[in-house]
């Protein structure tokens, strides 16, 4: 009886395994249509098959996008010129809001498409779409008789439908990723990434990089240092704010400059909140850098006008650069450890915050207690008077007052 138990539970396990490691080569179409070659495609839940045949030139196709919702689009592309998306002659098929399958050519010409239907390159004929369990299947015949080589560059893609239409797909992760050489001859299929690509990609983990460290976590740190070291160390708390927050500054400015040539790069792909958010904190920060040079000395009359405005511009770039660097976050969409591993920085500096207020305000209290019993030894003596910045007031009688 046990080894009849065993034996089941390794036919189901094997029944298992079969059934959710997806494979183009075990997978059988309902019309009966027989491809010789196939591809699983590394991205996208998608998949290729085809029929290639060299004397005409002409390429049978169907490709599929499984695990995906009817309100979302497909498109499979082969560009002729390049690799990457501009210059894609597309096949796109959704589900419209009526229940009706719609499939069509897209010529892809830049970064603004709207997928709007036009004729390819080449001709294209039994074009077809179907959705049923969460699978799009596009079916197409393609001429490919201009092509001078069997190799061709592969683009294919997903996104949501807005009113019927294609709309914009992510700009991050495996959507930016979804693109190889595919031999039509071989039946090898393998993703590429060009150096533009590439390069923009670094560019984009740079961009991330440098403006999380500056505006995410330096900047708090060196308004820790000037809240809580002013009691333990004055002057050197000031030296140190004020040489962190300039580096700070300096690695965010990097930051920024990335992103600013990133958007010009791609001048379809728009993130209009982050992007605002961005030029806002660099002009905040660049104003409080260079309100240093006009900052009135202890004793003058508008000091405590210009603590105000350099408090109250500091905690508002705090908390614009903690925001914007979760919109980039979701814009990268990067693993979602590194959003942990922010998100557990930053509580761990609301905890440091947290623990040096409790200490400041104990020291400050003794202090001040301390301080108290000494007026009552000194009264009538000739003394000085300082809130904590010795600021004179030279009435004759000394207090000594700590602030935080």
């Amino acid at each position: 009886m046990l080894r009849v138990f065993l034996i089941s539970c390794i036919l189901f396990s094997l029944f298992v395994s079969s059934t959710y490691a997806q494979s183009c080569t075990k997978y059988n179409f309902t019309s009966n249509q027989i491809f010789t070659s196939c591809s699983d495609l590394p991205y996208l839940n998608s998949f290729l098959h085809w029929n290639y045949d060299p004397s005409s030139k002409t390429a049978k196709i169907a490709f599929r996008h499984t695990k995906i919702a009817s309100s979302r689009w497909v498109a499979w592309a082969i560009n002729p010129t390049a690799q990457g998306m501009v210059g894609s002659q597309a096949l796109v098929a959704y589900q419209k809001s009526d229940g009706k399958m719609r499939v069509y050519t897209s010529p892809v010409t830049s970064y603004q498409t709207q997928l709007q239907e036009g004729n390819l390159s080449f001709p294209v004929s039994d074009l077809s779409a179907t959705y049923s369990n969460n699978e799009i299947a596009i079916f197409a015949t393609l001429k490919l008789d201009k092509f001078n080589s069997t190799i061709v560059n592969q683009v294919w893609q997903e996104g949501p439908v807005s009113g019927d239409s294609p709309a914009m797909h992510d700009t991050s992760g495996v959507n930016v990723q979804s693109a190889g050489a595919l031999s039509l001859l071989s039946g090898q299929s393998k993703t590429t990434t060009t150096g533009a690509a590439s390069s923009q990609f670094n560019k984009k983990n740079l961009h991330g990089l440098l403006n999380a460290v500056s505006w995410g976590i330096m900047m708090p740190i060196g308004i820790l240092f000037a809240r809580y070291l002013k009691v333990f160390s004055d002057p050197a708390w000031f030296y140190l704010h004020s040489i962190w927050q300039i580096t700070a500054y300096v690695i965010g400015v990097a930051g920024w400059a990335t992103g600013l040539q990133l958007g010009s790069e791609s001048p379809g792909i728009k993130f209009t909140v982050h992007r605002t958010i961005g030029i806002v904190l660099f002009s905040l920060a660049t104003l409080q850098a260079s309100a240093m040079l006009l900052r009135p000395k202890r004793d003058h009359k508008h000091r405590i006008y210009w603590n105000i405005y350099h408090r109250s511009v500091g905690y508002s770039i705090v908390v614009l650069g903690i925001f914007n660097i979760f919109k980039g976050l979701n814009i990268l969409n990067p693993e979602n450890k590194w959003r942990i591993a922010y998100i557990e920085t930053l509580i761990g500096l609301g905890i440091i915050a947290a623990f040096l207020e409790v200490i400041t305000w104990c020291v400050v209290i003794k202090r001040n207690k301390s301080v108290t019993t000494v007026e009552k030894n000194t009264q009538g003596q000739g003394l000085y008077e300082t809130n904590g910045y010795n600021n004179g007031y030279g009435n004759g009688t000394t207090r000594i007052h700590y602030r935080v």
